[in-house]
């Protein structure tokens, strides 16, 4: 589809423009000349960029007789805006009234964010008032190999074998460090979440240092409310790894088949096999882990609705305590974006049944929803959701993806964000993260503080005037 836009031509503008093609195009451009379709908007200097997006977005569903289920909110998290009404005490029908006026958000959608926003503060009740906690999140950069749609910082672990006991060294000494911090200003821990790459990728006796670590300087479990491990490669898993994260009372892994076809696994560079999957579960219960969630990615090369039918089959007869559905995400940099040549994924439409197959499963097997987020470039313009079954949701997700507090990042790759709107990204690259490690501790520890001297002012929301429909 080439689209012409007449009246408009900031850059800013136009790049927003082009997000809500995304929930109407497999393939589109913006042109200056021939054109399939033409669009006049306003370009006096009193319209504001909120009403040419939905002037925009008017035409769209005008012409093509589709709607915009997620209307103008094309922000990473929207159930920010939820509660930031919620902390204002307004009501659900309030909130309603103001986003879809706002936004144009459909019902559909917004009766899904005010669904997880109330069950997120079922979870965490005073999860509008935990600024002066932290969680800590700590990257373990290593994984079998690189899948074709990762951006994160992740190394292959046979290439870079000789990276790991000094990136251990400098790990274990930013954990010290900053747990000394936290220590001695009383600072309470709320959750600590260790991901990656892939934490499970280290040996039984790694993973037991770095537990001990954590337990010693930043917070033993008694005084977390929850402790996460991520093992999503379950080819890293062995039965004295799990043994492991039972005898430091973990109480939540993450066990990820992303498919449960073989063929998809191999083509996007998952080293396992739809057994491991199965095998390594049935260990992890027999160990009585509490709470395993499982990650689908939506819309993988070469899938459709009946190879997610499949997945879900398998996920129903396991019955993990949580399932998180991503749709696939066309990352920069990632392999799948880079060469979209050599996979080819479903179009719009079917990805969107593929996604309400997701729906359906998730409302028949008992999961509810308690997480959401968007990305850009994501399939079928849709969303991600973690869906649990009672009792069972991440304190930590829910913590992170509505920036409720700071959040402090140890390893490689991993950000530190603090309520004050700033951040700091420790370096993707080993030798740079380890040659520098405690210069990014001090930065850290310097916006900490002035995060926890100021009052955090969390969830802040001016929504822009509302536009005419």
């Amino acid at each position: 589809m080439k689209i012409k836009i007449i009246g408009v031509d900031d850059p800013l503008i136009l790049k927003e423009l082009a997000v809500i093609n995304q929930g109407f195009f497999d393939e589109w451009a913006f042109v200056t000349e021939k054109a399939d379709l033409e669009i006049e908007l306003d370009g006096a200097a009193e319209v504001t960029k909120n009403a040419y997006l939905a002037r925009y977005l008017q035409a769209l569903t005008k012409e093509f007789g589709r709607k915009q289920p997620w209307g103008l909110l094309n922000g990473m998290r929207p159930n920010k805006l939820v509660h930031s009404l919620k902390k204002r005490g307004r009501a659900d029908a309030e909130i309603t009234a103001e986003l879809q006026n706002t936004y144009l958000v459909q019902d559909e959608k917004m009766n899904l964010l005010l669904a997880v926003a109330n069950h997120q503060l079922q979870v965490v009740p005073d999860l509008h008032h935990l600024e002066k906690e932290v969680s800590v999140y700590i990257g373990i950069p290593f994984c079998p190999t690189r899948c074709a749609y990762c951006t994160f910082a992740a190394y292959a672990y046979q290439p870079h074998k000789k990276w790991v006991a000094p990136f251990l060294t400098a790990l274990l000494e930013e954990i010290k460090l900053i747990g000394q911090y936290l220590k001695a200003k009383k600072i309470p821990v709320t959750s600590v979440y260790l991901g990656g790459g892939t934490p499970t990728m280290l040996s039984a006796d790694e993973l037991t240092n770095v537990l001990s670590a954590i337990t010693e300087h930043i917070a033993t479990v008694a005084e977390l409310r929850e402790i996460t491990v991520e093992a999503g490669r379950p080819d890293t898993l062995t039965h004295e790894k799990l043994q492991v994260l039972k005898d430091f009372c973990i109480n939540r892994i993450s066990i990820n088949p992303q498919s449960f076809n073989q063929r998809t696994l191999d083509a996007i560079g998952r080293h396992h096999t739809t057994d491991n999957v199965i095998r390594t579960f049935k260990m992890a219960k027999e160990l009585e882990i509490p709470n395993v969630n499982m990650d689908l990615i939506v819309g993988l090369p070469g899938e459709s609705t009946g190879e997610l039918r499949h997945s879900l089959t398998q996920v129903k007869a396991l019955q993990p305590e949580s399932l998180t559905v991503h749709m696939l995400a066309f990352k920069r940099k990632s392999e799948i974006s880079n060469d979209r040549t050599l996979y080819t994924v479903a179009e719009k439409k079917t990805l969107q049944e593929m996604a309400q197959l997701t729906y359906d499963f998730a409302a028949a097997e008992g999961y509810v929803p308690y997480y959401l987020y968007r990305q850009k470039n994501i399939a079928g313009n849709l969303e991600n959701i973690g869906y649990a079954k009672a009792e069972h949701a991440s304190v930590y997700n829910i913590l992170m993806m509505e920036e409720a507090q700071n959040v402090i990042g140890l390893g490689v790759g991993a950000s530190s964000k603090f309520l004050i709107g700033e951040s700091v990204h420790n370096p993707k690259d080993l030798r740079t993260y380890i040659e520098g490690v405690t210069d990014y501790v001090q930065k850290k520890l310097a916006l900490l503080e002035l995060s926890l001297e100021i009052e955090a002012q969390s969830f802040v929301y001016n929504p822009p005037p509302p536009v005419e429909k």
